[in-house]
């Protein structure tokens, strides 16, 4: 290739999964792989869904595009399921499927921000965000982890760096990395700063269905008004199991969304007619089957937590949750990477490096429980156990 590219593309990393799974040609070959990287479920999804999607693909309108933001009986169905889940105040109106929660953060970025704007981001941070950012021209402010809270967000450190540049505070919970849950008091208290200082409160819910008890995840959408300082990035992939159809969402006011769909429209025109089909079915139909599967992802995570309190083992359980693990390797000097690196090779064990999640982070190790089994779980703990430090 002899033109330039973007200067801002090329100083973004790649992408950390696909540079993690290039290391497995150097996996130790006497043990069986121990998947802890990529976070998508290992169960597909039920057969009474694929069963109706045969069905939907036999209908010609299927392989047509929808209207841009979603066919209006999908949007409804989901406010329907928003009002169970949140007691949501929630119309078609507000939402706009997308291609997964990526695309619906894409879209909400370029409808909130102007390249040189600025967006607070709480470490340790999914790292698709500050690449989107970076991308884009738009400077990521990072908020500082706090092992000692497992990393929640701190209202006052987070006000604190709010300038006149700020567009928004963005924020991931369930935590993807860390499984911490942001209590419902603390997204409170981000919502009435963001108020205040007139920017945007953007949440990334991917994994809102996997909250231990199966909670309501925050109070925000029951105020009428939501919309006027709060977005909303969603995804059904997890939910349903559909990671492969890419179902995400965007919910934001009435006002919001109709300036998102200018974007949508030069990005994707619309999501997929059959994962909307897709989506709607399981907001009909498989809330019992969601909460089976919540129930199976706490067992692993209590599986879990209890091996790692076992003595003997040098890596630490920072934080946690149903689908994530954050813990502090003992490799004093070492980077997440040279860590990450060495389990592969010496012990099997597949996972992300903690510096992909932000700055400063290179003592720590991602661990994601989609892949693995409740009766596995044991085997990973104890290859932490026996590596050599």
């Amino acid at each position: 290739m002899k033109f330039p590219v973007s200067e801002l593309i090329e100083r973004v990393h790649p992408p950390p999964i696909s540079e993690v799974k290039g290391w497995l040609a150097a996996a130790n070959p006497k043990l069986a792989l121990i998947d802890l990287c990529q976070a998508i479920p290992d169960y597909p999804p039920p057969p009474e869904l694929i069963d109706h999607l045969a069905q939907v693909m036999r209908d010609p309108l299927t392989s047509r595009y929808s209207i841009d933001e979603g066919l209006p009986e999908v949007r409804e169905a989901i406010c329907r399921g928003y009002r169970r889940l949140y007691d949501a105040c929630i119309d078609p109106s507000q939402i706009c499927l997308t291609i997964g929660a990526s695309q619906a953060l894409w879209l909400a970025m370029v409808t909130l921000c102007r390249a040189g704007d600025e967006v607070i981001v709480q470490l340790p941070a999914y790292f698709d965000h500050p690449m989107a950012l970076a991308v884009l021209g738009i400077r990521c402010v990072f908020a500082p982890f706090d092992e000692s809270t497992g990393g929640l967000p701190d209202t006052a450190a987070i006000a604190g760096l709010i300038t006149d540049k700020t567009r928004a505070i963005l924020l991931v919970t369930p935590s993807n990395p860390t499984g911490a849950v942001t209590p419902p008091e603390t997204i409170r208290e981000l919502h009435q700063l963001a108020r205040r200082r007139n920017v945007a409160l953007v949440l990334d819910e991917t994994y809102n269905s996997f909250i231990t008890g199966g909670v309501r995840p925050h109070d925000l959408f029951r105020d009428p008004s939501w919309g006027d300082h709060f977005v909303q990035i969603a995804s059904f992939g997890k939910t349903f199991a559909l990671t492969g159809y890419r179902a995400g969402m965007l919910a934001a006011s009435a006002r919001f969304i109709e300036n998102a769909l200018k974007a949508q429209d030069t990005m994707a025109v619309c999501q997929p007619r059959v994962t909307q089909h897709a989506v709607r079915y399981g907001f009909e139909h498989l809330s019992d089957w969601v909460a089976q599967n919540r129930v199976m992802m706490e067992r692993r995570h209590e599986v879990f937590r209890a091996e790692m309190a076992q003595p003997g083992n040098p890596f630490r359980l920072v934080a946690s949750g149903p689908f994530f693990g954050w813990v502090g390797h003992p490799c004093a000097g070492k980077s997440g990477r040279e860590v990450a690196k060495r389990l592969v090779e010496e012990s099997g064990m597949l996972l992300l490096p903690g510096e992909v999640f932000g700055p400063g982070l290179e003592g720590y190790l991602r661990l994601a429980f989609g892949n693995i089994t409740e009766e596995t779980i044991p085997e990973a703990v104890e290859r932490f156990r026996k590596f050599q430090t």
